[in-house]
Parts: C-alpha cells; structure tokens; sequence
C-alpha cells in the first residue's frame, strides 16, 4: 500500500516537474483517483465495504437494488428487448442485486452492460457476479465506451460526485484557481488568477447570482454538462437514473456554502483534505443537479422527475420489501430494518443523496417520483 501511494506521489512530482512546478487542482485530482495502475480506483486495493474506506448503498442492503428494480422494471417492459448500463459498478453489488431481483420478476434484460474505466474495478465485478449468479454471468458485458446507440435503462449511482472538479475562490472582484505544489515534503495549495475562460465566467455569473461574499470557495465540474450530453445521445428509447450526493444550483451555490463541498473517505472517516493520503483515499465533491438537468433538456431527454433518495426509494417499494420479510426478531431481520433505514433516514443517506432521471422515446409516469418531486427547486 505504501509502496503504491509513493509511487503515485512521484508519477504527481513528475507532472508537476512538467508543468513548471504545479498543476491545478482538477489535473491532481484526476490522477489521485484514476492515475493507471495508481490511483484510488485504479490501483486494486479494497474501497468498499466494512473493510474498505466507505460503504455504498449497494454494500449496505440488497433492498436498495431490489427497490431500484421497480423503475428498472417498468423501462424494461417499456422498450422490449433492451438492455441495463451501468456507469462505474463499484464492486458488483448493485448488478448482482438487480440481476437476482429482474430474474424473479421474469424481466432480465438481454445485456447487463457495465462501463468501468478501472481494470482492478472490472475483474472484481467478473469475479464477483461469477460466484453469485453464474447461470447469468454469460449476459454481463463490460463496455470500453458508450455505444452508440442504446436502447433501455442506464444507471450511474454515486458516479459523478468522483468526478474531477475545479476548485476555486470568489474574491469578490475576481476569479482565482486553486493549484497544487510540492512544499516541505507534501502537496500544498496555491493560488493563481483564473485564466480559464468558462471557469470565470461560471463563477462570475453564479456570485452575481446568488451574492456571494468574497473568499467565497467552491468546486465547479467542467465536464459534467459534457458528460450527461453524450449519454443522452447514446439513449434512443429508455431513461437515465442517476443518484448522487448533490442539490440544486442554488442549494449547492447558496451564499453561505462558503467553503464548498470537497470531501475525501478513509477507513469511514470523513475530512476535507485531499491533499493527503493519495491513492489510498476518495475525493467527492457535490453534484450539480441543475447543469444536469440543463445538459440533459438540451441534448433532447424529458426530465422524468428529482426527489431524495428516501422518496425515491419508497416509492419504489422498499416499505414493502421490509414488510415481507420474516418478522422473527432475530438478528438477521434487525439488521436488514437498521440498513433500511440508513438509506432513508435524513441524517442518513435519505436527504443527502438525491436521484434524478431523463428519458427518451417511452412515456412518463415512472416509479420513483410519485411521492415526491422536487424539479420545482431546479
């Protein structure tokens, strides 16, 4: 492990060495996650789980898959013959849980597609599906790149809360940009004056409009709207469910959000330093669910709805997938109620993450959004 976070360091140094010295934080965080062979999801060490650094909601309980399973089902059933993608699988968890759950509702998709940029990432997906649904492992296909045309249901959750951001300050009359050195045998900060262009406009817009004081810092991600338009050009006939740590513009902007929203995991402990420990800790920052849902209008996609994971969730029938389990009151049915409820409770993950989905080519109406829609807020 330590030999892996020291030769990250050096592969960093090296870029640095490149670019006169310093690379901007967005440059430091796409190789602190994604360096090959190095970085966090790249160099094969345990992410999730008790024993990893965090626990996704997939790890948590199979009931987050089998209630995703109800809108995955109706998109199923609303364009025969289509496949599931889903972006970033983590450790497999999420497609064994839909697998299983689609299998006993008789609506498998033809292909279970996964789009994984991290090979250690795929071959412990492979390994994990084989051992627990071998007779289907022959439908999982992992995908290099979006395909051009795609018919059915696509799924990215907790996907783009790792994409890389830039982080920078508002002083109230200007725009400056955080970058990252080497100083006293460690990364350190540095400002420099913005000279990206977007970036400065971005921010200039986003303080006039929500009347940010100055030393105002934040994270802006320059490939989200990007992102989101080439998966909509990608769905001919489905939807796009994406579920995230996030908030609307105005909520993930909002004045007094002055420090932004940079969070990094080690062994389930959360702080706000991603300078430290690269490659051996996650890095997040809040999505942006307005850009996202911009992204996805313009680019032709019907905003199916946007509500908090706990909404969503019981509208998609997690109340009854826990009544129909045996109320024996052992430790088992205890622990399945308790992991429940951390996906729903809002000092949990209930409000914290929200989901969202676009769609193209097949009615609206879909679970999930029934009980609560919050595009109002967008």
């Amino acid at each position: 492990m330590l030999e892996l976070q020291a030769a990250l360091v050096a592969r960093i140094r090296a870029r640095m060495d490149a670019r006169g010295g310093a690379i901007s934080f967005l440059e430091f965080m796409e190789l602190a996650l994604y360096a090959p062979g190095l970085g966090y999801y790249s160099n094969g060490l345990r992410k999730f789980g008790a024993e990893g650094d965090f626990i996704t909601a997939p790890e948590l309980t199979p009931l987050f898959g089998r209630s995703l399973a109800t809108q995955v089902e109706a998109v199923l059933r609303a364009v025969p013959g289509g496949d599931v993608l889903e972006f970033g699988a983590g450790s497999g968890a999420l497609a064994i849980d839909l697998l299983r759950e689609l299998e006993l509702r008789k609506i498998l998709p033809c292909h279970y597609c996964i789009l994984e940029r991290s090979a250690a990432l795929r071959q412990c997906q492979r390994e994990a599906i084989a051992a627990s649904l071998p007779h289907l492992v022959e439908r999982v296909h992992w995908l290099d790149r979006l395909p051009e045309s795609f018919n059915g249901m696509m799924l990215a959750n907790e996907v783009l809360d790792a994409a890389p951001v830039r982080r920078f300050q508002w002083t109230g009359s200007g725009v400056r940009e955080y970058w990252v050195e080497w100083q006293g045998g460690g990364f350190a900060w540095s400002l420099r004056d913005a000279d990206d262009e977007r970036l400065v406009q971005v921010v200039t817009d986003f303080a006039h409009a929500y009347g940010w004081p100055s030393d105002y810092v934040s994270e802006w991600d320059p490939a989200l709207a990007a992102w989101v338009g080439s998966v909509a050009d990608s769905l001919r006939h489905g939807a796009l469910l994406l579920i995230d740590y996030g908030s609307p513009r105005s909520e993930r902007y909002h004045d007094q959000r002055v420090s932004g929203s940079l969070m990094c995991h080690y062994r389930h402990r959360a702080h706000g330093n991603p300078l430290i420990l690269p490659g051996l800790q996650d890095i997040t920052s809040y999505v942006d669910f307005t850009t996202v849902a911009e992204a996805g209008t313009d680019a032709g996609l019907a905003l199916e709805g946007f509500s908090t994971q706990a909404h969503f969730l019981l509208d998609c029938g997690l109340d009854q997938l826990l009544m129909a389990l045996e109320p024996d009151g052992s430790p088992r049915y205890l622990a399945q109620v308790q992991q429940a409820k951390q996906l729903v409770m809002p000092g949990e993950m209930g409000e914290r993450f929200k989901c969202m989905a676009l769609r193209r080519g097949i009615d609206g109406g879909l679970p999930g959004f029934r009980q609560q829609d919050l595009r109002g807020r967008l």
